[in-house]
């Protein structure tokens, strides 16, 4: 599958600001490998570099609104993603010194639920043996996001307050997993 034109780009951003949960997904798709790439050479630690990307995709599609299409749409999730690691090391810095653990309560508009994408009809399609088997070749914060949302049927507020995490942060870690989970799915069915 080739990659979006940067006119395609800009349509697919207009539609992620209309709320479109394709449109959503489309970008998580083309700028998940910059962005993780970009953190991982800046973490040294894949577990990190994942989180930040997720929380980077959490907070532009909050802030969806705010992007200038006189920059690049690359441009403003690696600044994003820059200022979280840089929000990171001061936070961790600073519970090294005073030993408390600072949360911050961030209020993270909800991505609306659209109808079931082809990744959910590709899972739900599978036997649940099936299923089983790849879902245990899925790293563990995937897996557990998965689990609690089919299998537990838990809405995104209910995994949030689960996982201890913003909602923003679950709506990306699902679609990362559900994205991750078709497409094992889809490269067993290829080599058949």
């Amino acid at each position: 599958m080739s990659q979006p034109q940067e006119t395609d780009i800009s349509q697919i951003i207009q539609r992620a600001k209309e709320g479109n949960q394709k449109a959503f997904s489309q970008l998580l798709d083309r700028y998940w490998p910059e962005v993780y790439g970009y953190q991982l050479k800046r973490t040294q630690n894949e577990n990190d570099a994942e989180d930040i990307t997720i929380q980077t995709f959490a907070r532009a599609f909050d802030k969806i609104d705010t992007y200038d299409p006189r920059f690049g749409f690359n441009t403003w999730l690696i600044t994003i993603s820059k200022n979280l690691h840089v929000d990171l090391l001061r936070k961790r810095k600073r519970n090294v010194l005073q030993q408390t653990e600072n949360s911050s309560g961030e209020a993270i508009r909800e991505v609306m639920d659209d109808a079931p994408s082809a990744e959910d009809r590709l899972i739900t399609e599978q036997n649940l043996k099936t299923l089983l088997h790849y879902l245990k070749s899925l790293k563990e914060p995937y897996r557990d996001v998965i689990e609690l949302r089919y299998f537990r049927e838990l809405s995104y507020a209910e995994i949030a307050r689960e996982l201890k995490e913003p909602i923003g942060n679950v709506k990306v870690k699902l679609l990362r997993a559900k994205k991750l989970l078709a497409s094992l799915i889809d490269g067993d069915r290829k080599g058949e």
